[in-house]
């Protein structure tokens, strides 16, 4: 079996969420248990930190993996969805899991993957979870793929469950409210384990407060802990931030290489993270800190949050896709300078497209088109919703063909923005 045919039988096989939308998601934790039984309880040899979220969770995942690893741990990382590799998921020490490892792990498993049956993310989960075990990690920063409770990564029992925030998103598998969807991100909250929540929201942290206090853990919001008012940027183009502590200034000129506003949050949010890792008696020195938030692109590989991939014209592009995300990304676009907007868009066909168009610029050109995934939104049909909010301009059967188009037709101090779904990103990456 070649890795191409792994992969494969990976994607095709297997129900996929990012693919297939709600035929691939399941409601319980039956068939990941089977798994986790079955590779023995790999999870149970390192120490691992669980993170939940409707936005950032990606972010402060690489940001407290590139800490740890600057700190000397062995780290392995797992992320979804990924932008151009199935392997990006899966890293240690920010390099991917081999070509090799993935076409043995099929290649040795296929008789339990056609016993089981499992989806995409089930089997995904269970064969980061044997590589960390294999690769003898120190820690393993895992991200949650959809909600919390009934999350396959939801079996470990970490030293850190972290939240970074709730909005609305997912809401036919999570619930149409903020507590709802809270209680569903809650449910990574574990006995005598503490939670870091990002952002105190008060619709929200009562319901965190009560699973916290259930469970006898110990509760730590980070924007009460932390805050950065203002962020300003190196010629380098990094983000250099002033991290204040009851109004003292306790990390000054903090550079982080991620450069969206939003990071802000995030940065705050990891930085109460790595409090509680010292607390908790874990080796992380300042300049482990500093360096592990000024080099996390080259630490761990991550991409597509405010990404900068040219210039004359400026060419930036972000995951973000949900209502919070597209409110952060659209705030940094009205701050940044340019002569014409241009806006490559595209959009799964399950979300509430009409509450993101109105929240878009009405003076840039649009692109619309879509990603080479069948859950993208026919271009033509976003187009023509898209009218009805004033956002105007051609559609495109690709994002390689809208990109190229909106090459021709920019200056050189234009802007020309990609973004409205992680698949458009993976597609022009």
């Amino acid at each position: 079996m070649t890795y191409k045919e792994a992969t494969a039988f990976l994607f095709e096989q297997l129900p996929m969420y990012q693919r297939q939308g709600k035929a691939a998601y399941k409601a319980d934790l039956k068939t990941t248990l089977l798994l986790d039984e079955y590779f023995g309880h790999p999870h149970k040899k390192y120490k691992s930190i669980h993170i939940a979220g409707t936005n950032g969770k990606g972010s402060v995942a690489h940001m407290l993996a590139s800490v740890l690893q600057r700190a000397g741990y062995k780290t392995g990382l797992y992320t979804s969805p990924h932008l151009k590799d199935f392997r990006e998921r899966i890293r240690v020490n920010g390099i991917c899991v081999p070509k090799e490892y993935v076409i043995s792990f099929v290649t040795d498993n296929s008789n339990i993957i056609r016993q089981l049956k499992p989806s995409f993310f089930e089997m995904t989960v269970a064969m980061a979870f044997e590589y960390f075990k294999n690769e003898k990690v120190d820690f393993a920063v895992i991200e949650t793929g959809l909600g919390g409770r009934l999350d396959s990564t939801n079996i470990i029992s970490p030293e850190l469950s972290v939240i970074t925030n709730i909005g609305l998103d997912h809401t036919r598998f999570l619930g149409n409210t903020k507590k709802l969807i809270a209680k569903e991100k809650a449910g990574i909250i574990k006995p005598h384990t503490p939670v870091v929540t990002g952002e105190t929201d008060p619709e929200t942290i009562e319901v965190f407060r009560t699973v916290a206090n259930k469970n006898s853990s110990p509760l730590i919001q980070a924007d009460k802990l932390f805050s950065i008012p203002y962020s300003t940027f190196s010629a380098d183009e990094k983000q250099i931030m002033q991290v204040y502590s009851n109004d003292k200034v306790v990390f000054s000129n903090l550079k982080v290489s991620l450069t969206g506003w939003y990071q802000k949050k995030n940065t705050v949010t990891a930085l109460a993270s790595i409090s509680e890792l010292i607390h908790a008696g874990y080796s992380i020195k300042t300049e482990h800190i500093y360096s592990g938030f000024e080099n996390i692109q080259e630490i761990t590989g991550l991409a597509g949050r405010w990404q900068i991939i040219g210039h004359n014209p400026k060419i930036i592009c972000d995951t973000g896709h949900n209502e919070d995300g597209i409110k952060a990304v659209t705030e940094q676009l009205k701050n940044t300078p340019y002569k014409k907007l241009h806006i490559i868009w595209g959009m799964v066909n399950d979300k509430d497209y009409n509450t993101i168009l109105k929240l878009l610029p009405r003076d840039a050109l649009y692109y619309f088109t879509r990603a080479s995934i069948p859950r993208s939104l026919d271009a033509e049909t976003l187009q023509h919703e898209a009218k009805k909010h004033g956002l105007y301009g051609n559609y495109y059967p690709d994002v390689k063909t809208a990109l190229s188009e909106a090459k021709k037709n920019a200056s050189p101090n234009d802007l020309i923005f990609i973004g409205g779904s992680t698949f458009i990103v993976a597609d022009v990456l």
